[in-house]
């Protein structure tokens, strides 16, 4: 989207991200079919690119909307955390390459249609069956250390998450209190709110009409109803509401699309 038709949208990111310290996003793409919103750096020039999962935004009052952008700028890696990805990347393709290769499956179909109409003699090994052989075999050979390699650096990674998530948790929290974050969580946690999104699409339902539904449960309180979804310090009500207004047909679009979501 362009910062000319989204300039509440912008805004609201670059207001979160200066709080929490990081790049503002230069370019912003809604994703229709996908809830998850995330926060990279794209390209040669590293350009901050967020994308925003339509399906959880529509179905979050202001203050949930804070808290989505604050992890997803969050959970950017750091430059050690970024090596570590593209490190466990390059070995598992490494492991496929040489420790998964198996003959073409089109080469052993047509040596058995050889052999049948050569009336079931068993065919003579060609070149590419030697030297199928032999890159099996120098797969392996050369496949241990990298298969070792990779289950060391990913028991690596796997005892370092937990540090991960209590600095993507601590970074966050600049920007939202915990418990903003806890209930994004919970919201978030296996696609409950989605549900009765698409229920409601499949009725015909209005864009408008879902979005009420979905944030009535945030209006809940044990002393009655709040007249309006809770506000942030970063995104007021009617700031909210200027978001959808600009995401209007990008909305209509998704949710023709929600009966594919699983």
């Amino acid at each position: 989207m362009s910062r000319a038709s989204a300039p509440e949208l912008y805004a609201v990111a670059a207001r979160v991200a200066a709080r929490m310290g990081v790049r503002p996003p230069r370019a912003i793409a809604l994703v229709d079919l996908s809830p998850v919103t995330s926060y990279d750096r794209i390209g040669v020039a590293r350009t901050p690119v967020l994308l925003v999962g339509l399906p959880l935004w529509l179905a979050l009052p202001p203050r949930q909307r804070v808290a989505l952008l604050a992890a997803a700028y969050a959970r950017l890696p750091t430059g050690d955390e970024r090596v570590v990805r593209q490190a466990l990347a390059t070995l598992d393709a490494w492991r496929d390459a040489l420790m998964g290769s198996a003959p073409l499956t089109a080469r052993e179909a047509a040596g058995e249609r050889i052999a049948y109409a050569l009336g079931g003699t068993q065919t003579p090994d060609t070149p590419y069956d030697v030297a199928s052989f032999l890159g099996r075999v120098l797969g392996r050979v050369l496949g241990v250390p990298v298969l070792l390699l990779w289950y060391a650096l990913s028991w690596l990674a796997r005892s370092g998450e937990p540090r991960v998530r209590a600095r993507q948790r601590a970074l966050a929290r600049r920007a939202v209190p915990e418990e903003d974050l806890a209930e994004l969580d919970e919201q978030a946690a296996g696609g409950r709110y989605l549900a009765p999104m698409q229920a409601a699409a499949l009725r015909g339902e209005s864009v408008a009409a879902i979005r009420r539904t979905a944030l009535t449960k945030f209006q809940l309180t044990d002393d009655g109803v709040l007249p309006a979804p809770p506000p942030s310090e970063l995104l007021g009500v009617e700031e909210s509401e200027r978001i959808d207004e600009e995401l209007t047909g990008h909305y209509a679009r998704a949710v023709r699309g929600f009966g594919l979501i699983s």
